[in-house]
């Protein structure tokens, strides 16, 4: 599945929606359990919860009458990818310095 990568930008852009992935990659979690870690209203969690899941960051799963999210990190992976294509752009600007300086040292 491709997600917009634009929308998990700004998902992701919130520094509590990041704690709330944070806190999801270590396991599953209802709404409550969430709520219980933050210190903002438990209709503030739930919309985040709703950002989250509109953007495929996390899938809600119905057990019984409790809803449990869980983290889907496959959004995640296609920001990981992009940012991947600039480390090695980096990678070898860094590389053609290191060598530019080996070179006027052994000139010296």
């Amino acid at each position: 599945m491709t997600y917009r990568i634009q929308g998990v930008f700004s998902v992701i852009a919130d520094p509590k929606r990041r704690k709330m992935l944070d806190y999801l990659s270590a396991a599953d979690r209802t709404a409550g359990d969430i709520a219980s870690k933050f210190e903002i209203s438990r209709p503030a969690v739930a919309n985040h919860l709703r950002i989250l899941e509109q953007n495929g960051l996390i899938n809600i799963v119905k057990i019984g009458r409790t809803r449990v999210h869980k983290l889907n990190a496959a959004p995640l992976k296609e920001i990981k990818d992009w940012i991947n294509s600039y480390e090695r752009f980096w990678d070898q600007k860094l590389t053609g310095l290191k060598l530019l300086i080996e070179s006027d040292l052994a000139k010296k």
